[in-house]
């Protein structure tokens, strides 16, 4: 059964490395060409014109690469794996059209903030009204309606309070990735280290799963996960395409992922922590993209009551520019924080079952 994650990471990266350059020259052709601001950084400035949409590339690359680790293992797909394969593809859609109206139609600003709300408040009701739905042999659905850090807890939420509660969830986290892809291979690089603890998250909750309770020295200890190694397999098919994308992506780009990405990989992250019990955890999994949208939010609410501006420019990579760090020192040193932002979730989701125990 493991050989899905092997296969699915495998495939997701070969694809987008031998995928990614034909559609640069596609894109190129077209002249579908990234817009940079006047008042960024001026290093920014030669950026424009660089393909951008390049999200296309691995969110096929994810969805190829899914299924064909199961045509190859023949193991079927699952109700919990569609569900975040349909999140990521439909936030990606709604990036696709703002990328689209920004770069062909000649309309700086993309998208209607009130167009581009409602395409993403359809998709992520839909996600979360299905995630209800299609119970297994012990009850389980893809989502739970009660908050979960590690694992689920406290009281039922209910179905009302539960869509709420995954629309704020997706939304944060596509408006977080999108925020920090303002440098390349930033937001890819991050992502894919979140994509790799989630791989491990869904391979220990599959071993450690309460429908093999009874082959647990503590029953108690175990997880009420629909279909965890499932979401392993689209992790790592995430974590695959993201790092072969990034070999394009890194300095200099020669390809940005655009809304189409950022959006769809925001949504990827919500979805696997709604479907993998894991809802507050990613906040620290994914901490970078946590600790830029503050910075931004911080920067906001500043100006607004007192008129100053806490940071040179927000988010909080360009504020570091400005200071006169290379985009490449600090593309690094985030990805550092990342890292151990990553290192220390995985930690507490470690911790969490070994109090169990």
């Amino acid at each position: 059964m493991m050989k899905q994650i092997l296969f699915a990471g495998v495939i997701g990266l070969f694809l987008t490395l031998i995928g990614t350059p034909l559609l640069i020259k596609l894109l190129a052709r077209k002249g579908y060409g990234q817009y940079i601001r006047d008042d960024g950084p001026r290093e920014h400035h030669s950026k424009r014109g660089t393909p951008t949409m390049g999200g296309i590339a691995f969110i096929l690359a994810t969805i190829i690469a899914y299924f064909l680790s199961k045509v190859i293992t023949g193991y079927p797909p699952t109700f919990s794996g569609l569900l975040v394969l349909g999140l990521m593809a439909g936030m990606g859609l709604v990036g696709f059209l703002d990328d689209y109206i920004k770069i062909v139609k000649r309309r700086s600003l993309g998208l209607r903030a009130k167009a581009k709300m409602a395409g993403q408040l359809i998709v992520g009701i839909g996600f979360a009204v299905l995630a209800l739905q299609f119970a297994d042999n012990r009850g389980n659905t893809p989502a739970s309606t009660k908050l979960s850090f590690v694992q689920d807890f406290g009281w039922t939420i209910g179905p009302v309070l539960f869509v709420i509660w995954a629309l704020f969830m997706i939304l944060a986290m596509s408006n977080g990735v999108n925020l920090t892809d303002g440098l390349d291979g930033l937001a890819t690089g991050a992502a894919t280290m979140v994509f790799g603890a989630y791989t491990f998250i869904g391979v220990w909750q599959f071993q450690e799963s309460c429908a093999n309770a009874n082959t647990l020295t503590n029953p108690s200890a175990c997880y009420e996960v629909r279909d965890p190694l499932d979401l392993a397999v689209v992790a790592a098919a995430l974590m695959g395409a993201c790092f072969g994308f990034l070999w394009w992506n890194t300095s200099p780009a020669k390809i940005f992922m655009g809304d189409t990405g950022s959006l769809a990989l925001g949504g990827a992250l919500a979805g696997l922590a709604i479907c993998s019990r894991t809802e507050l955890l990613v906040a620290l999994l994914g901490g970078l993209f946590v600790l830029i949208t503050m910075s931004v939010v911080i920067q906001v609410g500043s100006f607004r009551l007192t008129g100053r501006r806490v940071f040179r420019m927000a988010p909080l990579q360009h504020h570091f520019e400005l200071k006169g760090w290379s985009e490449v020192l600090v593309v690094v040193r985030f990805w550092i924080i990342q890292g151990m932002c990553v290192i220390v979730g995985l930690g507490l989701f470690y911790a969490g079952w070994a109090a169990q125990k």
